[in-house]
């Protein structure tokens, strides 16, 4: 009888311990989960007309050990075979948690000191907006911020969105992800 209220101690104290933690997570105004993306952070080109900002961003409770941040939107369901890279930004000061809209713009004015954008697939630096053929369902915009055990990634100035993918991926502890939905 005492093995078995020692041992249901034990495990309501972790249970207990476990659901105070907080958890990595990532909001936007602008960018909800489950939510339809606005022609705010559509793309202007390629037949889209969007004003193509990229959204604002605030991340909390990075978890222990991360020097560094990385964030990334990424369309699973572009007709390519691999997906579409439309935002990168790597390097970001372990100190941020917040990136203001428009964060994205091409010369890297919204990022902070140290930042930089990788090349989306658009063959750009910065943000690019959502654009998905005409017809198709609407395509998943899954929008990443990954926290990373490395305070720097070396990368090349043209380094492809596979390889900045990779080297994130490599070296992320934990990420927090909030998907929302444009079709047209």
């Amino acid at each position: 009888m005492r093995r078995n209220a020692l041992a249901l101690g034990t495990a309501l104290t972790l249970v207990c311990s476990c659901a105070v933690a907080d958890d990595f997570s990532v909001a936007s105004d602008a960018f909800k989960e489950g939510s339809s993306l606005s022609s705010t952070q559509v793309f202007n080109g390629f037949g889209c007309e969007g004003e193509n900002i990229s959204p604002d961003l605030a991340w909390q409770n990075a978890p222990a050990g991360t020097k560094s941040f990385a964030i990334n939107l990424y369309d699973p369901d572009a007709p390519t075979g691999s997906g579409w890279w439309h935002w990168i930004a790597y390097n970001i000061p372990v100190t941020t948690t917040a990136l203001a809209a428009g964060a994205g713009e091409v010369d890297g004015h919204g990022l902070p000191e140290g930042a930089v954008h990788g090349r989306s697939d658009y063959g750009t630096y910065g943000f690019g907006g959502a654009c998905p053929p005409i017809g198709d369902d609407p395509h998943r915009y899954t929008l990443t911020v990954h926290a990373l055990s490395v305070e720097q990634l070396d990368l090349p100035e043209d380094a492809s969105a596979a390889l900045i993918g990779y080297m994130v991926n490599a070296n992320t502890i934990e990420k927090a992800s909030v998907t929302a939905f444009y079709g047209r």
